[in-house]
């Protein structure tokens, strides 16, 4: 028996990464899964593991995010899969890294859009099918960046995106109480994940500057992240709300 047993869960970003993780995880305790993403073929790879598995996902791509009218339908879709939806994985992000000289507007503005529109445009229209439901879970995920400064890479925007998710997912969580909607909010650390990796490539130096951070020196596995969002999501965790938790191997500690 699942923890989550025939909870319907709404996960953006399910093509890949913590995203496709997620998927899998949430599926494994019983979960019915409906995933969202802009790439088709990744996320049709997706619902293919996780049914594999013996999981139960329902597809939906391509949707952009960053289109609150596609929002709005990818929401009514994934609530007309099974009739109705319990929690909502706010994990789907874009953004832009770059020092504050040369960081133009239109970065700032695509990130901002990429990282903290998302999550507030699938919040919105999912509310009141929780509120219908009779409550629900909304887990958003955060960054350490949200909390703390970083000089690799540089991270103005992302770090002002992922502060106001943390704001927003105590907001949230207040105006959730009274319609027994929990909202909480995961800030990880670096994580090795396929964008991760391309993005780092083979700078060592970087990934040197990254890890040194951290108390334990080394990237986080997704399933380190993934497992935390969980067990948030499930009725073990029912009196956890308003909260943000790091998952960062001790970062933001010092």
């Amino acid at each position: 028996m699942g923890t989550l047993d025939g909870k319907v869960v709404l996960i953006t970003g399910t093509g890949g990464g913590l995203g496709r993780v997620a998927a899998l995880a949430f599926a494994r305790e019983g979960a019915r899964v409906v995933g969202a993403d802009i790439q088709v073929d990744a996320n049709n790879e997706t619902v293919e593991l996780v049914r594999r598995a013996g999981g139960e996902m329902t597809g939906l791509a391509p949707v952009d995010l960053t289109d609150p009218e596609q929002v709005r339908r990818l929401v009514e879709d994934a609530v007309a899969v099974h009739g109705g939806l319990d929690v909502v994985y706010n994990n789907a992000a874009s953004l832009r890294f770059g020092p504050m000289p040369g960081f133009s507007v239109e970065d700032w503005r695509a990130t901002i859009t990429g990282e903290l529109d998302i999550p507030f445009y699938v919040s919105k229209f999912a509310w009141p099918h929780l509120i219908r439901r009779g409550g629900g879970v909304i887990v958003n995920a955060a960054s350490m960046a949200g909390m703390i400064g970083g000089r690799v890479p540089p991270m103005v925007a992302h770090a002002a995106a992922n502060a106001g998710i943390i704001g927003m997912t105590r907001q949230l969580a207040l105006e959730g109480a009274p319609h027994g909607i929990r909202v909480v909010a995961v800030s990880p650390g670096p994580v090795l994940t396929p964008a991760s990796e391309r993005d780092l490539g083979d700078d060592r130096a970087a990934r040197d500057a990254i890890t040194d951070k951290t108390l334990v020196k080394r990237f986080a596995r997704p399933e380190e992240v993934v497992e935390l969002v969980v067990f948030l999501a499930s009725d073990r965790a029912a009196y956890i709300t308003g909260a943000n938790y790091p998952v960062d191997g001790g970062a933001t500690a010092w």
